[in-house]
């Protein structure tokens, strides 16, 4: 029985053994096969070069003097960050989850090439446990095809870059190559996109945030899926932890640090016009390189100026807005009954809308009367009652014109109020008005006035709706913001401060024409709507008086005055050869103001205006920089010292009691200067004007001319911004006084040159045509450092 149980058993065995031997030799011809295959695959790797000599694709970058981010253009957001500068526990986070082993391998994870072996053969899905240098390896060579081919040549390429480069080295591309979501190329660019911070300044929470990044940068980053990369930034720092990298205390700390996330769309500083007139720069230097090369470009911005700045002429156009007619929701969308298929629906239809940090587009999900509830792109609801629906009643009523008309699927724009302290000082929570985008445009610019360093620049309400920059590019009429250019031209030809000026009309009640003056028909008022006789060359500017700028004008006669204007930097063939010169009837652009205006600020010198500082590569090699300023001396001189001197103390007297009173009350320091300017029908409104370091000019406007409103005035629309922004620019700086002369003297109450100490200036322009004022003007100013007598203001314009 024995004998016959063994007969039995050795046929199986013998197939065992020769399944066995079946497979060995299978086995056999397979390494054979990928030994062959390895080989004939060898011959076709590509050279190193682009890891050896490793040139990021960055992204030009565009900043403020300070460093501060303006914008960045290219198609790839990557920060170069040098392995000696990454912080320590960035890498240990990265090792913790892609590459334990990394410093003790030589780079090729066998496992990971025997399953992807296995997978190909078996027909499953190849690839896995690749090791760092793989990962750089497959990134910068090859395809992410799940091939055979592909995970041999992978492991191929591995090992040259193994004994090419040193682990520090190669850990240095990864960091920098690759992707991690949301435009950003590398760990330096991601800690910007995610955090705006540098990678230097990331704590072990955050390090491990971006660490986790890496397995699903596209759908599992924090803007797109914040959940899913918190899970995952839990698993890196546990997976820290287990390796010995962090302590069990320093894993719990990090997970109880909240993460501030930096707004998908935010910038440091908000200077798209500046952008662009940089982007233009570099382009015309270095061609499409510009976009790939890491190019930064450094700016004189002066970041908290230019915040400000921003900030002012949002605020002042959205006012003025507000004091428009409701013209109408932007659109509409028919939403479902069911509430949750309606926030669906609401969230589509906004999806691709056009949204705004301050004008946030909006869906209305309710109207009626007395409330109105909307809902916002981030999905939040707002609902508005009381003094928010106030200006729009009307079109909450029934039976409103349809095209007014606020109901269920109008899309809106809404406002946030920022909180505010209520009469006991208690903080008030935020709130929301509904709004529109404003028609009208605007520009603010200001510099140095000793350098010509541009400090803030802002083109207009929003670059992304219009990108045309109108402190470069808008030619307007200044209106009277340009009559201190000729009243200093008057200075020159003996017409003092305390020169008597005749403020009449040029055409009398009986139609006679003013003596000496050929108006034809033309008969311009003054905007005060007044005539007050004979007053001061001081009063005449101080009130805006239009008949004192034009008897002035035409007593120095016009190529005087021509010709001193392009001292300014104006251009003649810009300006009118006739007496509506003296309105400000000519064209200048909001930059070209505040060079001129610096002119008065410096002392008499001018200098040009400068945006760009420097342009440097990735490596910080200088490929352009701006030459060092010019010293003001007598190279650089436009006027004498003494007619900027008392020009200025003309326009002190103007921010004092003037058009623009409420500039020094409102900055709270009398070494402000400036004047008001708004040209017929409100068209254009201007404040141009200078304080200590800053030559500063505001304009509002419509792009294609038209009134700003019957009572709107360069006073009421442009000084609030100038005043907003230049609180900041002057904030901590110290008062300072005026420079005196040795060549003027202070006469009964006012200034003169020396040389008309005795006399000799001219007393009075034009004889009076016209009987006495019903109301006395006012006289008697002090000199400059003096008290001014006090005054009321005149109109505003």
């Amino acid at each position: 029985m024995q004998r016959l149980r063994e007969l039995r058993q050795r046929p199986a065995g013998l197939v065992v053994l020769g399944t066995l031997a079946l497979l060995a030799g299978l086995a056999v011809l397979a390494v054979l096969v990928l030994s062959l295959l390895t080989l004939w695959w060898s011959f076709d790797l590509p050279p190193l070069d682009k890891a050896v000599d490793y040139r990021p694709r960055q992204h030009l970058q565009v900043l403020a003097a300070d460093g501060s981010e303006i914008a960045q253009f290219g198609s790839e957001r990557r920060v170069f960050v040098p392995i000696a500068q990454t912080p320590q526990a960035l890498k240990q986070a990265v090792l913790a989850v892609e590459d334990a082993g990394f410093y003790e391998h030589e780079g090729i994870s066998w496992k990971g090439v025997v399953r992807a072996v296995w997978s190909n053969l078996t027909g499953g899905i190849g690839g896995g446990a690749s090791t760092i240098t793989q990962q750089v390896s497959r990134t910068f060579f090859l395809s992410t095809q799940r091939t055979l081919e592909r995970k041999v040549k992978e492991a191929l390429i591995a090992r040259q870059l193994e004994k090419t480069l040193s682990k520090d080295e190669i850990l240095e591309l990864y960091l920098n190559q690759i992707y991690l979501g949301q435009r950003a190329y590398g760990y330096g660019a991601a800690a910007q996109v995610y955090f705006g911070k540098p990678l230097s300044q990331l704590n072990l929470a955050e390090s491990a945030m971006l660490a986790g990044l890496q397995q699903n940068p596209i759908y599992a980053n924090p803007i797109n899926n914040a959940a899913a990369a918190t899970k995952r930034q839990r698993w890196v720092l546990e997976r820290m932890q287990r390796t010995g990298a962090i302590t069990e205390a320093q894993e719990a700390e990090a997970l109880a640090t909240k993460l501030v996330y930096r707004k998908p769309a935010f910038v440091d500083v908000q200077a798209q016009h500046v952008a662009e007139m940089a982007r233009r720069a570099v382009v015309e230097r270095l061609g499409e390189k510009a976009y790939t090369e890491g190019v930064r470009v450094y700016t004189s911005l002066v970041a908290d100026d230019q915040r400000a700045a921003h900030a002012a002429l949002r605020r002042a156009l959205l006012a003025h807005e507000r004091r428009q007619p409701w013209r109408g929701p932007e659109g509409f969308e028919a939403l479902p009954a069911d509430p949750e298929e309606a926030a669906r629906a609401a969230g589509l239809a906004l999806k691709d809308g056009r949204d705004d940090d301050d004008l946030r587009l909006a869906i209305v999900l309710a109207a009626s009367p007395r409330e109105l509830v909307a809902q916002v792109v981030s999905g939040e609801r707002v609902t508005l009652r009381g003094d928010a629906l106030r200006w729009v009643q009307a079109a909450l009523a029934p039976g409103a014109p349809q095209n007014l008309a606020l109901r269920r699927g109008s899309i809106v724009r809404l406002l946030a109020q920022p909180a505010r302290p209520d009469a006991e000082g208690k903080p008030t929570p935020a709130s929301w008005t509904l709004a529109q985008w404003p028609q009208a445009e605007g520009a603010y610019v200001a510099l140095d006035p000793t350098t010509g360093r541009i400090r803030a620049l802002v083109g207009g309400f929003s670059f992304t709706r219009n990108q045309f920059n109108r402190v470069t590019s808008a030619w307007r009429q200044p209106g009277s913001s340009f009559k201190p250019f000729l009243y200093s031209a008057a200075l020159e030809q003996g017409v003092m401060p305390e020169t008597l000026v005749n403020d009449a009309p040029l055409i009398d009640a009986a139609g006679n024409a003013s003596p000496g003056l050929r108006p034809g028909n033309w008969n311009p008022q003054n905007s005060d709507g007044r005539f007050d006789g004979e007053i001061s060359v001081r009063e005449g500017l101080v009130r805006s008086k239009n008949l004192v700028s034009i008897r002035v004008l035409d007593h120095i006669g016009m190529s005087a005055a021509r010709q001193w204007i392009t001292r300014f930097g104006f251009e003649l063939n810009r300006h009118p050869n006739n007496l509506t010169l003296a309105l400000g009837t000519g064209s200048v652009t909001p930059l070209q103001m505040a060079a001129a205006y610096a002119v008065f600020a410096n002392g008499g010198h001018r200098v040009t205006p400068v945006l760009i500082e420097k342009i440097v590569d990735a490596k910080g090699q200088v490929i352009f920089e701006a030459p060092p300023p010019v010293p003001l001396d007598g190279s650089t001189r436009a006027i004498p010292a003494r007619n900027a001197f008392l020009t200025n103390t003309l326009m002190r007297d103007v921010t004092a009691r003037g058009t623009a009173a409420r500039a020094q009350g409102a900055l709270g320091r009398s070494d402000v200067y400036g004047k008001t300017g708004t040209t017929n029908d409100a068209v254009d409104a201007w404040f141009a004007g200078w304080g200590p370091g800053v030559a500063a000019v505001a304009w509002i406007g419509h792009d294609e001319p038209r009134s700003l409103g019957e009572r709107e005035s360069g006073g009421g629309l442009a000084l609030p911004v100038w005043i907003d922004a230049l609180a900041r620019s002057l904030r901590g700086v110290n008062f300072q006084p005026l420079y005196q002369p040795d060549d003027v003297v202070a006469i009964d109450g006012d200034w003169r040159y020396v040389e008309f100490e005795a006399g000799g200036f001219v007393v009075k322009v034009g004889e009076p045509e016209v009987p006495p004022p019903s109301e006395p003007a006012a006289s008697g100013v002090a000199p400059a450092g003096a008290a001014s007598a006090p005054a009321a203001a005149a109109s505003g314009r």
